[in-house]
């Protein structure tokens, strides 16, 4: 069943307590991990997605993520001037490089988990079917293989007491040896260090692509974004910091952020299932039925987003995130956990993008959007100084 009334998709995000619950296919699933808080239920659910958001809060942002994010930003945003980039390549790479340093201070020598990590990836979606050759098939043998190796380099941290990287691994350890927390296994920190990859990575990489070409595409938008980055800029020494006042100050860069995941319509929907008879709208739904949440239909709503595909940024000003139908983050219990992290990443890389550079197309670029969205053949610019 496939559902794109706005009023209904808003209950059905948000009526676990009625019944209605996670439809997630088996590959997501098995990608994700057990202890993942997508696959649990009830408390459980409850305690586990605690512990999760615990590490992407308003404060774990403020003490680590934002200084962290800002030093590798900086960092890999330089040197571009004169040169053509594949933006689809590049926004893999640094986005799987930073949440890799997030998680476990991971940069250099990190090749063979980035090639795992992003296979996991690709199999989120994909049937489960495990024949030799398949996407399924090859995902599958990378996160055991990614098990391993995440397993090791918990094993050399906990060896390592005395040494402190300020990274997610570091928090993760330091429940697991709180006997109140409800992280108490390895496996459980493994699948938590994935979930933060996946999280900060999979959409978060696809939004950067495609804020570099709507910002292309629409010169008035770049030129906003420019103006409010450089007034942040604006005073400081040449290898400046951006604190959390400046962050907060990112309005427009933040509204660039999510009219770019609305219009590009990344997260396409929500499954869920019944799990008892349920009425609707005078309909009956039975038990056992899949329903899929079109959130990408809420999102081009012309009711809820005026001229819905016309690429304005300005829309978002006027407090849009509070509204009834917002969704693109999902909804009820289960909106994304990482939403902040996400927009944290890209809102830092496109700071110093445009503050840095602008970008001229090369060639013909194609986008296609389904079944994900992606550039087939790559997104060329090429990059000139201010």
């Amino acid at each position: 069943m496939v559902c794109t009334d706005p009023d209904v998709n808003k209950y059905l995000l948000s009526s676990e307590n009625k019944g209605i619950f996670p439809g997630y296919p088996r590959s997501f699933s098995e990608m994700v991990g057990k202890w993942n808080p997508a696959n649990l239920l009830g408390s459980e659910h409850k305690s586990m997605r605690s512990s999760f958001l615990s590490l992407v809060n308003t404060q774990a942002i403020k003490e680590m993520l934002l200084p962290k994010t800002d030093v590798f930003m900086q960092s890999y945003v330089s040197n571009w001037s004169d040169k053509i980039l594949d933006f689809q390549k590049t926004s893999n790479e640094v986005l799987m490089r930073l949440v890799l340093k997030l998680v476990a201070s991971k940069e250099e020598n990190s090749k063979e988990l980035e090639e795992l990590m992003h296979q996991v990836s690709l199999s989120l979606f994909t049937p489960a079917i495990s024949f030799p050759g398949t996407t399924y098939n090859k995902s599958h043998k990378a996160r055991r293989k990614l098990v391993q190796m995440l397993g090791k380099i918990i094993e050399e941290r906990k060896a390592s007491k005395c040494s402190r990287n300020n990274d997610v691994l570091d928090t993760l350890l330091r429940y697991s040896e709180d006997s109140n927390s409800v992280i108490q296994t390895d496996e459980q920190i493994i699948d938590h260090m994935i979930s933060f990859v996946l999280s900060g990575y999979e959409t978060a990489s696809t939004i950067l692509m495609m804020a570099v070409k709507y910002l292309h595409d629409h010169p008035h938008a770049q030129d906003e974004l420019r103006k409010e980055n450089l007034e942040i800029r604006k005073g400081k020494p040449e290898d400046y910091k951006i604190n959390w006042d400046d962050y907060k100050s990112m309005s427009f860069t933040r509204a660039v952020v999510l009219e770019t995941l609305r219009m590009a319509s990344l997260g396409l929907g929500f499954l869920r299932r019944t799990t008892v008879d349920t009425e609707i709208k005078g309909y009956i739904i039975p038990k056992g039925w899949k329903i899929f949440v079109c959130a990408a239909e809420t999102s081009k709503d012309p009711d809820t987003y005026p001229e819905p595909l016309k690429f304005n940024p300005w829309r978002w000003l006027s407090n849009m995130e509070s509204h009834q139908y917002f969704m693109l983050f999902g909804g009820g219990a289960r909106v994304c956990a990482g939403k902040e992290v996400g927009i944290l990443e890209v809102s830092m890389f496109l700071h110093y993008l445009v503050t840095r550079y602008r970008w001229e197309e090369v060639g013909e670029n194609k986008i296609v959007s389904f079944p994900r969205v992606e550039a087939p053949n790559g997104l060329y610019y090429r990059l000139h100084n201010c």
